[in-house]
């Protein structure tokens, strides 16, 4: 964070002191967790009924912090004190932020493959400029704030995850750090619980356009009809990604190789270029393609900013960050193993079927799919996992392992195709899954592993740590 003194601290949040000296400084980083406050730092105190940070306010200031951002007095202990630590949060990243006129905010949101599209795009800007962007999946109303605090004088680029669970959630994200450039990459099925629909959920992700700037740019996914049509609901410039003849970066000419790795001829205002990507699955091919765009246009606002030539080989040289998306590996016994288990939805199930399937058509052995339940569906829950049964069973997919009862429409999806020459089982739990996998898995064979948060990554770590015989 940029250096604040604790009364500048107060004014941004709407607060007071109590027992602090307006004019220390704080110099060092925000936490909310204790354990990582800082010489000079600011610790934020929330307040709850299991845990109360307030317990652990005298602890922060012996470790180094300032001084607290709380909501009552802590005895012996320097504070800010506010109504609410969240809220007074959100409010000193935006006194941050606005103190920076140099920096770049980039927000991105969709249904699915933020986060990785997070981490290619900071690993594009940053060959441009200091570059802060979260850790993982960390884009609520806590991550947002917490990431945005990390920009100081020398950042020039702030890459934000944007999720949403409702509509006006990705508006108050964007008033925390207003965007100059917004990337919306799909509107899907995840989180339609929430929604209620597509419609509704383009609505909310579309909050982020409509938060951009005249002089912005909104990037906008030319193959999803629903994201395009956001181009009319904003007044920035739109510049449009994807295969579609109309995008004004995308991409032709599109392969795979052995392992899965996308190639394609890049095409933008400024010429051609072939890339060949280190990342596995096609749909890596869009989530590139949003990052160069990105990367175009922040370059253009960027002296020594990179051309064409140099984009390519970037392109080529990302990789992944984030863990447990689309990580794939090559055990000892001649099994490779796709982890892709820190989430899921019909869509993002969808796109690592594909990647399964096209690594499968190189490989000797089986593709086995080991799929779990995929949460936040609402009335969509049954359609959504026979949806997923049914394409694995239409893509081919030889073994389909689907992980508890929740999960059964997908194992229920795959049976109902009566072409399909695989078949499916079901399994209790993780345990037992590890178990078949354990007995059943040979040399060529091609595993993926995904479901949403409910230890699915168990299955992928079984599968680093034990030999299977062949």
């Amino acid at each position: 964070m940029i250096p604040l003194t604790l009364a500048e601290v107060a004014a941004a949040v709407g607060g007071r002191l109590a027992g602090a000296d307006g004019q220390t400084t704080v110099t060092g980083s925000v936490e909310f967790d204790s354990r990582k406050v800082e010489p000079g730092g600011l610790f934020v105190a929330f307040p709850g009924q299991n845990v109360d940070g307030h317990d652990f306010a005298a602890a922060a200031v012996a470790a180094g912090a300032a001084a607290v951002l709380g909501t009552r007095p802590v005895e012996g202990v320097p504070m800010v004190l506010c109504t609410d630590a969240l809220d007074a949060m959100a409010r000193l990243a935006r006194a941050v932020v606005d103190r920076l006129p140099e920096l770049t905010v980039v927000g991105i949101t969709g249904s699915s493959g933020k986060t990785t599209t997070k981490d290619l795009v900071a690993q594009l800007l940053s060959r441009l400029g200091p570059t802060v962007a979260p850790a993982g999946t960390f884009n609520n109303e806590l991550g947002h704030p917490y990431t945005a605090l990390r920009a100081d004088l020398a950042t020039r680029f702030l890459v934000l995850e944007m999720g949403a669970r409702g509509p006006g959630h990705i508006r108050h994200l964007c008033r925390v750090a207003p965007p100059r450039i917004g990337v919306v990459l799909n509107v899907g099925v995840a989180h339609i619980g929430e929604f209620g629909s597509l419609e509704q959920t383009a609505l909310a992700k579309g909050e982020l356009v409509e938060a951009l700037p005249a002089h912005g740019v909104a990037v906008l996914n030319a193959d999803d009809p629903l994201v395009r049509a956001m181009g009319r609901r904003t007044g920035a410039r739109v510049v449009l990604f994807g295969e579609a003849p109309e995008a004004t970066v995308r991409a032709e000419q599109v392969s795979l190789d052995e392992r899965g790795r996308a190639s394609y001829t890049l095409v933008t205002p400024d010429g051609r270029a072939r890339v060949r990507l280190g990342l596995t699955g096609r749909h890596q091919v869009g989530n590139t393609l949003a990052a160069a765009a990105v990367a175009i246009e922040a370059g253009a606002a960027q002296a020594g900013g990179a051309g064409l030539s140099d984009l390519a080989v970037a392109l080529g040289e990302l990789r992944l960050v984030s863990t447990r998306r689309m990580d794939v590996f090559d055990r000892a016994d001649g099994v490779t193993v796709i982890d892709d288990s820190y989430n899921a939805n019909p869509s993002s199930v969808a796109a690592a079927l594909h990647a399964l399937t096209a690594l499968g058509q190189r490989r000797p052995g089986r593709t086995v799919a080991v799929l779990g339940y995929m949460a936040e569906l609402g009335d969509f829950e049954r359609q959504g996992h026979e949806q997923v049964g049914e394409l694995a069973a239409r893509l081919g997919v030889d073994r389909l392992v689907v992980v508890g009862e929740p999960a059964a429409p997908i194992h229920h999806g795959a049976a109902a195709v009566a072409t399909w020459g695989g078949e499916s089982v079901l399994v209790a739990d993780q345990e037992a899954a590890v178990a078949l996998l354990r007995a059943e898995l040979r040399s060529g064979d091609v595993v993926l592993v995904k479901g949403s948060r409910y230890r699915t990554w168990d299955i992928a770590d079984a599968l680093r740590e034990v030999e299977i015989s062949a």
